[in-house]
Parts: C-alpha cells; sequence; structure tokens
C-alpha cells in the first residue's frame, strides 16, 4: 500500500518486488545531468589521437544519454540477485596449515570455524615408528551458517621440520600445490567446463614457533618457495608463551626478516571507493602481521563468571576472543570475514594466471598478438607490402643462387674438356715428333749408304 505522505525509499530486498506508490521516489542516480534539466551537454573530449578511435569515441558519446528515472525499474535489486545465486550454489574455501608438530595447527583451525573438524589426537607409544617424510592430509566439511553453505577443506602437512635433516622436506608441500593447480588448469581444457571443482590452495596458514628470537632458516627457505604460489599468512603459535614486549619485538624481527628476503605476504586489497572505516580497518588488520595468535576449543570461566573460549593458567585466563590478549580476532577477521573472497580472486587472478602462463610457455604454447588487435587498412597493407618484398628478395637470392651454381657447374665441365684437349694434343704432338726423328734417322741412313734394317730386326720405313 503506498503511504500518504512523500516518505524516503528504502532498496528492495526481494528478487521480484512490486512497484512502489505513485508518491514515492524513484531509486535513481541523482547526479547533475545537463540533458535532463533542458541544458546543453557539456563539451566532451576525445583523447585518442587514431581517427578511426577517436570516430568511435564520439559515436560513442553520442550515443550516451543521462536521464533521470522517472519511475521504478528494478536494476537496482541485481545484488540481490546475485546474492540468491550464491548462497544457491554455495561456496567453497581450501586453506593448508604448515608447521612444525605440537603448535596447535588443529585447534587453531577448530577455533577459527568453531566446529571439531579435528578429532582429538590419541598419543603415540614412544616405539612407535615415525614417518621419515612429510605427508599431505585433507579433510573437508560442509558447515553452515544462518542459511550460508560452506565447503572447507583443510589441508594439513604432517611430518613438517621434526626430523633431524630437513632438507627438501618443503617439496611435498609445492608438489601439491602445483598438482591441484595442474588440475583445475586440465578441467579448463576440456570440452565441459561446467563443473570445475576449485580445488586450488586459497590460503596458507604458516605456523612460526614462538622463539622470541627471528626465523629459523628452514623458515625463510619454505615462504621462499610458497610466497609464489599461495597466499601466505604468517601466524605466531602458541603466543601465549611470550609477554607482550617479547611479541612486539619477536613481529619486528619476523617482518625484517621478510622484508630482507623479498617474501610477499597477502596484503589485504585497496579500493578507490573504499570509505574511512573500511580502509581504517584494512589497516588495523594488517598492523596485526604476523598474527599471534591461541587457539582453544574448550570454555572456562573466568573470575568475573563469564564463559569464555580460552585457557586457564595459575596466574589467569587468556581469552581467545579477546583482541587484548591475542590477535586471533583478526586473524580470523582476515581470513573468513572480511577478505575470504579477495583470497580466492588473487588465488585466481594472480597466482594462478601466473602460474599457467608460465606453465603454457614450458609446453611451448605462444600467445598470438594478432588476436584482439585493432587492424588499421594502411598498416596492414604496409605489412603485406614488406612480406611481399622480402619474398621476392628470398626468391631472387635463391635463383641468383641457383643461376651461380649451374654457372659454376658448367665452368667446372668445360675446364675438364679443356684439359683432356690439351692432354690429347700433347700426346698427338709427341708421337709426332718421334716420327719425324726416325724419318730423319732413316734418310741419315740411306745418304750415307747403309742398310735401313738390320738383319732379324726391322726398323722404320721401308721406301720399297
Amino acid at each position: 500500500m503506498a503511504s500518504t505522505g512523500a516518505v524516503s525509499p528504502v532498496a528492495p530486498t526481494r528478487a521480484s518486488p512490486s512497484p512502489p506508490g505513485p508518491d514515492a521516489q524513484p531509486l535513481v542516480d541523482r547526479s547533475f545531468s545537463p540533458v535532463a534539466n533542458g541544458q546543453s551537454p557539456a563539451p566532451q573530449t576525445v583523447a585518442s589521437k587514431d581517427p578511426k578511435v577517436a570516430a568511435q569515441q564520439a559515436n560513442d558519446m553520442r550515443n550516451i544519454v543521462r536521464r533521470k528515472l522517472t519511475g521504478y525499474v528494478g536494476f537496482a535489486n541485481l545484488p540481490n540477485q546475485w546474492h540468491r545465486k550464491s548462497v544457491r550454489k554455495g561456496f567453497n574455501f581450501n586453506v593448508m596449515v604448515v608447521g612444525e608438530s605440537g603448535l596447535g595447527k588443529s585447534t587453531l583451525v577448530n577455533t577459527l570455524f568453531n566446529t571439531s573438524l579435528y578429532p582429538p589426537k590419541e598419543r603415540k607409544p614412544p616405539s612407535l615408528d615415525i614417518s621419515k617424510t612429510v605427508s599431505i592430509q585433507s579433510i573437508s566439511a560442509d558447515i553452515e551458517e544462518n542459511g550460508v553453505r560452506l565447503r572447507l577443506t583443510v589441508v594439513d602437512t604432517p611430518g613438517f621440520g621434526d626430523f633431524i635433516n630437513n632438507d627438501e622436506s618443503w617439496d611435498p608441500i609445492v608438489k601439491n600445490i602445483e598438482q591441484r593447480f595442474d588440475a583445475y588448469l586440465e578441467a579448463e581444457n576440456k570440452i565441459n567446463r561446467m563443473n570445475i571443482v576449485d580445488n586450488r590452495i586459497h590460503a596458507v596458514v604458516f605456523f612460526i614457533q614462538p622463539t622470541g628470537h627471528s626465523l629459523k632458516p628452514l623458515d625463510v627457505e619454505v615462504m621462499k618457495k610458497l610466497h609464489t604460489k599461495v597466499n601466505l599468512i604468517p601466524v605466531i603459535a602458541k603466543a601465549d608463551t611470550l609477554t607482550d614486549d617479547e611479541i612486539n619485538a619477536f613481529k619486528q624481527r619476523i617482518l625484517a626478516d621478510i622484508n630482507y628476503h623479498k617474501i610477499q605476504i597477502f596484503e589485504g586489497p585497496r579500493y578507490e571507493l573504499d570509505d574511512e572505516e573500511t580502509i581504517a580497518e584494512n589497516n588495523e588488520i594488517m598492523s596485526k602481521v604476523p598474527f599471534a595468535v591461541v587457539g582453544a576449543n574448550t570454555e572456562v570461566s573466568t573470575p568475573d563468571g563469564r564463559k569464555v573460549r580460552g585457557r586457564r593458567y595459575p596466574w589467569g585466563v587468556i581469552e581467545v576472543d579477546n583482541e587484548d590478549h591475542c590477535d586471533f580476532v583478526k586473524l580470523r577477521q582476515m581470513l573468513i570475514r572480511t577478505h575470504m573472497e579477495e583470497l580466492k580472486e588473487n588465488t585466481n587472478n594472480f597466482l594462478y594466471e601466473n602460474y599457467r602462463s608460465e606453465k603454457l610457455t614450458a609446453m611451448g604454447v605462444q600467445q598470438d598478438s594478432s588476436v584482439f588487435k585493432e587492424v588499421n587498412p594502411a598498416v596492414k597493407q604496409e605489412e603485406e607490402r614488406s612480406l611481399h618484398e622480402a619474398k621476392l628478395q628470398k626468391m631472387e637470392l635463391e635463383m641468383k643462387m641457383v643461376f651461380q651454381q649451374k654457372v659454376a657447374e658448367k665452368e667446372s665441365k668445360l675446364r675438364q674438356s679443356e684439359e683432356e684437349l690439351y692432354a690429347r694434343h700433347k700426346e698427338m704432338k709427341e708421337q709426332l715428333d718421334r716420327q719425324r726423328q726416325e724419318l730423319e734417322e732413316k734418310k741419315a741412313r740411306i745418304e750415307q749408304g747403309r742398310p735401313i734394317e738390320e738383319k732379324g730386326k726391322r726398323k722404320g720405313f721401308s721406301l720399297r
């Protein structure tokens, strides 16, 4: 029913709301529009120097009409449609926890999602053989909160950092991350891509032992191997073993090591349209990195009678959800409440794309630069002319080479024939010289009255 008085509108929350009454104001953009106010439109300039692009931009500007709506249309309800679609489809989030045994990884995961995702661990006898390699364990669970379903997958790395020699202990972790990227890439290359399951790691919570000194060489090496493939979130485990001053000094040393080794950790994105409250909230979250956290699944009673999640000590109670005691609230805020979608987007748009480009380049796949390229007829004609001239020059060079080769072969044959003729001429000349010499000898004998032939032997010519 329409209200009798003119009231301010409220954004619709249903998919197909009924149009408001005649007295309700339309939900429109109330920015100043010269066309809508009867004034001549303000002149707009075209920045492009290309005549074709400039003409297209000018045409687009002429086709843009900025007017105020005189009634309710309904496209302001698009966010609600997207919300319903997302809730119906559900969400998924894959997180990996990396750290040495005994740092409270399972407890922190259970505390983050307020569920018993990890069952209580059984104590193993000392005689039981311990695995010599780092294993990868994945646990998935469907959790629901206020009608929103989340498929949560937690990947644990038991055995990491537990050996005397930890060389190459990060290989199973890196290979598992790359295998998930390869599986997603293979699914993208299939014909049917409707039901692609995203098993990529969206965040890695890296647990740092609360030594109070600095990062260990193993921590530095592992973070350098992972920071280009995943969103890295460092946390100081069991922060209740350090005082506030020790935690602050430890954080400064960790950040100094991270900057020195040029390790990239996840930072909340900053958008131009963010309000001051959102910017202040992101700055406050980033000021707590690395997060000093404490995990606890049980509730304890405080001296004032409150039931809180925390741990009881002889000196008092440490509350997990109290920001004055630890940074658990800020970690949960970044990981779940404010930046979960940013973690997934950064994984898909930056980390996965870089890995995909390197993978395809290594396979010999090259990007065609002519795709999505605006074609200028004059430039294309010039390119074709250059290609044609290069082709003609290549053909001319090949013909010259063939001609020179044939000339060289012909000259070689002529030279060989000339040598054969010269040798034959020389042989015939020598033979004639011998015959002339024999005739002269016979002539001399005749003149001297000597016989031409000796007994038993015939020499020279006989004139008889």
